[in-house]
C-alpha cells in the first residue's frame, strides 16, 4: 500500500488532486441522500392517483416523506458512535449498505410498510453519511480550497435531488429506484481505495499511516511540517478525551454549537426540505403556466447550478457576506409566495393570468438559498469543532437537523391541507427575518482561516477582533 501512495504521490507532483477525487467519490452517498430526499416530489403524485399500485391517503404520503427524517436521527446517533471507533472513512462505506437495500424494497414494494421501512433505512444512511462526510473533507481539506470541498457535500445532494426528479418524472417507481441503486454501489466499489483522514489516524497513534495520507492529499512527499503541526493540533485537543457533554460546557465548543444551531435553524426553517418533498404539488396548486415536472426540474437544476457556484466563490467573498444576502433574498421571495396562495385562496381575486408569478418567486428563492443557506451551515460544520468533541457535534447537529426538518415537512402538510398553502410560507418568511438577526450579530466569518486558528478564535472573548489586531499588527511589523 505504501508503494501505491507513493505512486499516487509521484504523479500529482504537488497538486491537490487526490482532495478532488476523494470529495467526488466520497459524495456519491451525498448524491444518494440527495436522490431520497427528492423522491416523494415526483412519486407522491403518483401513488396519490386513484390507479396507483399502492394506494395512500394525503396524511400517509406525508409519512412516507418524512421518515426518512426520523431515520436520519437513528443514523446520526450510530454515526455519532461510529466515527472515533472505526474511523470516517468506514462510516462512509458503512452507510452504503441501507441506501442499496432502500432502493431494492422500493422498487419491489407493494404496500405502504414496505416503502415507510425502506424509506426509514434510507434516512439511517443518510445520517451516517451527513455526519461522516463533513468531517472526512473538512479533515483533508487544504484550508484555500475547504470551502469548496465542503460545498461538494450540498452540490452532491442537490444533485442528487434534480437526478431524481428527471428519473421519477419520466420513469416508474421501481425502474427509477433500480437506476438509482447504481450510485451506492459504485462508492462501495471504489471508496476502499481512498485514504483515512490523517486527523483521525493520528488520534488513533498512527503516525505512518497518517504520513502517507498527507504525501497523497498533499500531493508531495514534503509533508514533516504539516505533520508536526497536525500532531500538536492533535494532541492538544485531545489531551482531554472529548465528552458529549463538553458541547455544553466548554465555552468554545459551546459557542460553535450555537453557530450550528443558528445557521442550520436559518437553512430549515425557511422550508427548504418541505418544498423539496412537495415541490411538484406546489406548482400544481400555482397554476397552470408550467408543468409540475418541468417547474421541479427547472427549481433543482437552478439550485444546483447556484450551489455550484457559491462553492467557487465562497473561498473569496466569505461567510457572512453570502449568509446575508441569501437569507434576505429567500425571505423576500417567500413573502411574495405567500401573498399569492394568500390573494388565490382567501379572496375574490382572479390570480389566473398571473399564475406566473409563484413560479418566478420560487426561482428567485431557490437562487437565494443557493447563494449562502444551502451550502454554508454545511462548510461551518466541518470547520468550527475541535477533533476531541468534532464527532459528537456532528452527530448532534444531524439530530437537530432531522428534528427540525421533520417539523417543518410535517407542519407544511398539516397547514397546507387544513389553512392553505400561504399559511407556511409566511411562517417560512419570518423565520427568514429570525435568521438575518442571528447572521448579523452571531455568525463568524472563517474564510482563509485553519482549522486551528478557528479554535483560538472560539476561545477568545473577542473572537473574529482580535485575530483582527493581531494581523494588522504582524502586517505593520513586516
Amino acid at each position: 500500500m505504501t508503494n501505491y501512495y507513493l505512486f499516487v504521490n509521484k504523479s500529482c507532483n504537488g497538486w491537490l488532486i487526490f482532495q478532488y477525487i476523494a470529495m467526488i467519490i466520497g459524495t456519491l452517498n451525498l448524491m444518494t441522500s440527495g436522490m431520497h430526499y427528492g423522491w416523494p416530489s415526483p412519486s407522491l403524485p403518483k401513488l396519490l392517483q386513484n390507479d396507483s399500485h399502492i394506494p395512500i391517503t394525503s396524511d400517509e404520503g406525508s409519512w412516507i416523506a418524512v421518515i426518512l427524517l426520523p431515520g436520519c436521527f437513528s443514523g446520526s446517533v450510530l454515526g455519532g458512535l461510529l466515527l472515533d471507533r472505526i474511523g470516517r472513512k468506514y462510516v462512509i462505506l458503512l452507510s452504503s449498505i441501507p441506501f442499496i437495500i432502500s432502493w431494492i424494497m422500493i422498487a419491489y414494494a407493494r404496500s405502504f410498510t414496505i416503502l415507510v421501512t425502506a424509506r426509514y433505512l434510507a434516512g439511517i444512511s443518510d445520517g451516517l453519511i451527513c455526519c461522516s462526510v463533513p468531517i472526512y473533507l473538512g479533515e483533508i481539506a487544504d484550508p484555500k480550497i475547504r470551502g469548496l470541498l465542503g460545498s461538494a457535500v450540498s452540490v452532491a445532494w442537490l444533485f442528487g435531488i434534480l437526478v431524481i426528479n428527471v428519473l421519477g418524472s419520466y420513469l416508474s417507481i421501481a425502474d427509477a429506484a433500480l437506476i438509482s441503486l447504481i450510485v451506492p454501489m459504485l462508492l462501495l466499489l471504489t471508496f476502499p481505495f481512498i485514504p483515512e483522514s490523517p486527523y483521525y489516524l493520528l488520534m488513533k497513534g498512527n503516525v505512518e499511516k497518517a504520513k502517507n495520507s498527507l504525501m497523497v492529499f498533499k500531493g508531495t512527499n514534503n509533508v514533516e511540517d504539516e505533520l508536526s503541526r497536525l500532531k500538536v493540533a492533535v494532541e492538544e485537543q485531545s489531551r482531554n478525551a472529548g465528552k458529549f457533554l463538553d458541547l455544553f460546557t466548554v465555552k468554545s465548543t459551546r459557542r460553535a454549537l450555537y453557530i450550528t444551531m443558528g445557521s442550520r435553524g436559518a437553512q430549515q426553517f425557511s422550508g427548504t426540505v418541505a418544498i423539496v418533498f412537495y415541490a411538484q404539488i406546489i406548482f400544481k396548486e400555482a397554476g397552470d403556466s408550467v408543468s409540475p415536472e418541468i417547474g421541479s426540474i427547472i427549481y433543482f437544476s437552478v439550485q444546483l447550478i447556484l450551489s455550484g457556484i457559491c462553492s467557487i466563490i465562497v473561498d473569496k467573498t466569505g461567510r457572512r457576506p453570502l449568509m446575508i444576502i441569501s437569507v434576505t433574498g429567500a425571505g423576500i421571495a417567500l413573502l411574495i409566495e405567500g401573498m399569492y396562495f394568500y390573494i388565490k385562496s382567501a379572496t375574490d381575486i382572479d390570480v389566473s393570468r398571473y399564475s406566473l408569478i409563484p413560479v418566478v418567486a420560487l426561482i428567485i428563492y431557490v437562487i437565494m438559498f443557493a447563494l449562502g443557506l444551502q451550502t454554508i451551515p454545511v462548510i461551518l460544520l466541518g470547520e468550527i469543532f475541535p477533533t476531541n468533541v468534532k464527532a459528537f457535534a456532528i452527530s448532534f447537529s444531524d439530530i437537530y437537523f432531522a428534528v427540525i426538518t421533520t417539523t417543518v415537512s410535517k407542519f407544511f402538510q398539516v397547514t397546507k391541507d387544513n389553512f392553505g398553502m400561504h399559511v407556511p410560507f409566511f411562517a417560512f418568511t419570518g423565520c427568514c427575518v429570525l435568521g438575518l438577526l442571528f447572521v448579523l450579530f452571531y455568525l463568524p466569518e472563517t474564510k482563509g482561516k485553519t482549522l486551528e486558528e478557528i479554535q483560538e478564535e472560539l476561545k477568545s472573548e473577542e473572537g473574529e477582533a482580535i485575530s483582527k489586531i493581531e494581523n494588522y499588527q504582524k502586517h505593520l511589523k513586516s
